[in-house]
């Protein structure tokens, strides 16, 4: 089964960013205080619960707590901060980006395959 790896540092974003080099990597940005981030965070680990990519990696960021983490991502990534927010990231750049209730298992199902 697939899950988040939390990064904290822009050690780890830098090396998901390179890791996309070779195979997609799923970014997720969550809020641990936001109700709307928790629904998304639901259907994100439904969607890791079913039938992932099992090519891909997933890694998440909290928002709050590793704000400066989460700046960083979102200038590095060209994507404008939003939380929650799902990114695709392919050859070190992002080629797909949803936000909030976008954020379902279905949405991360047919970006992925």
């Amino acid at each position: 089964m697939s899950t988040f790896t939390q990064i904290t540092t822009s050690e780890e974003l830098e090396a998901a960013i390179r890791e996309s080099e070779e195979r997609p990597v799923l970014l997720f940005k969550h809020s641990t205080r936001c109700p709307i981030s928790a629904g998304a965070y639901a259907e994100a680990q439904r969607y890791l619960g079913g039938s992932p990519n099992e090519d891909a990696s997933y890694v998440l960021i909290h928002v709050v707590e590793d704000r400066p983490v989460s700046l960083e991502a979102a200038d590095r990534l060209g994507v404008e901060h939003a939380s929650p927010q799902a990114i695709l990231l392919k050859e070190g750049r992002a080629v797909w980006n949803t936000s909030h209730s976008r954020i379902t298992s279905a949405s991360l199902q047919e970006a992925l395959s």
